[in-house]
């Protein structure tokens, strides 16, 4: 879900040690009135980036050993609309709900066959785009029709990445430091058994933590959504940190992880535009990416099941069709200071007081309780504090 991320900030230095390591060098700083030196240069500088991020359940190759057999065809459970601001300041994770009662439209696939449009969840874009074209790239293109026709918000491109491309994701940066508030028993996640407490979860604890579902928390997938995002800001945190960055092997073997196992559309795979995204976002800190989710409601027809989009949605996807920080209020009749400095303190979520730039978390700690920010609910940066464990 972090691929674009991480190699936006550390994934093309690391390539590059990779295949000049072996190089023998003599400095050229001796030499006077050269031309002068050309960085990489960002397709879309000074133009907000709006990626679809999926994760699919693919059961293909070596995911069927992690995930087992399933029927019913390709699906995606996990879908977040990540926005990178025109200025490179600011990314928001928007999560989608799989459960939205949504209207489908007509899509087209990647063989031009068309989809018949339907009322149900938004999950089933991407599964219908993936059975009617016969691909994956299909569904996440279903996906993006969907998207885009619900939220006026164009899409520049997708990422799908799979269990098996997940798990080695997490494993290339050595896991992940969650903190595990109560007991977790999940018998249908590979029976998942987790003690309270700050833990760290290799690539397989990690992936099963992040689907499950049933005998976790409330068992809704709000609550899943949640600790995905908790999940993916502790790896933002774990990309961006000195230990990561500073140790070229690591990011190799992140972004190696990440590409491997993703289905990206052709544009946003070009190299040139991967580095000049890079460059343009090497400045980028965890307390700058936010993460939350389109705000909703429980669907009157199926208030047990499904949900539907609040009016706040609406706003949502103005201020990022506007690339405008989420918490813009147009109607307010001064605007926030993050509206005209360039910098977003999401709803619920600070510019993170609590963990300034270049510190580390620690989840151990007892922030007040105003501090603390309930993911899934609330949107919150990655250096702002979503658990407490005493």
């Amino acid at each position: 879900m972090t691929g674009v991320l991480a190699f936006a900030i550390s994934g093309a230095s690391a390539a590059m040690a990779r295949w000049t390591g072996n190089i023998d060098t003599a400095p050229t700083d001796v030499l006077t009135n050269r031309p002068e030196k050309v960085t990489p240069t960002d397709p879309s500088a000074g133009e907000p980036v709006n990626l679809l991020l999926m994760g699919s359940d693919s059961r293909e190759g070596a995911n069927v050993n992690i995930g087992g057999t399933a029927d019913g065809g390709a699906r995606s459970d996990t879908t977040i609309l990540l926005h990178i601001s025109g200025d490179r300041k600011r990314v928001e994770a928007i999560s989608i709900p799989r459960d939205s009662t949504v209207e489908i439209p007509s899509c087209v696939t990647t063989t031009g066959a068309t989809t018949a449009p339907q009322y149900t969840k938004f999950n089933a874009a991407f599964a219908v785009g993936a059975s009617v074209g016969g691909d994956t790239a299909s569904g996440a293109l279903c996906a993006m029709q969907t998207v885009e026709a619900l939220t006026g918000v164009f899409l520049d491109g997708f990422m799908v990445i799979d269990f098996q491309g997940f798990q080695r994701m997490i494993d290339a940066v050595g896991g992940v430091e969650l903190c595990i508030e109560e007991e977790i028993y999940a018998p249908e996640a590979n029976d998942l058994h987790l003690q309270p407490g700050l833990q760290t979860l290799g690539g397989e604890l990690a992936l099963d933590y992040a689907r499950a579902r049933k005998g976790v928390g409330d068992g809704s997938d709000l609550g899943r959504i949640g600790r995905q995002q908790q999940l993916l800001a502790s790896l933002v945190r774990t990309v961006l940190s000195a230990d990561t960055l500073t140790n070229p092997g690591k990011t190799l073997s992140f972004v190696d992880a990440v590409t491997s196992s993703m289905t990206m559309d052709d544009e946003t795979a070009r190299l040139d535009n991967l580095t000049g995204l890079a460059y343009s976002l090497r400045n980028l800190s965890a307390d700058a990416v936010t993460f939350l989710t389109v705000p909703n409601g429980p669907d009157p027809a199926n208030p047990t099941a499904n949900v539907v989009w609040t009016d706040e949605a609406t706003l949502l996807w103005e201020n990022i069709k506007h690339d405008r920080p989420i918490d813009h209020d147009p109607a307010a009749a001064t605007a926030s200071p993050s509206a005209t400095d360039g910098t977003s303190d999401a709803p619920g979520a600070s510019a993170s007081p609590s963990a300034p730039d270049g510190e580390t978390i620690d989840p151990t700690a007892s922030p007040s309780t105003d501090d603390v920010k309930e993911a899934g609910t609330e949107a919150f940066t990655g250096a702002d504090t979503t658990a407490v464990c005493g």
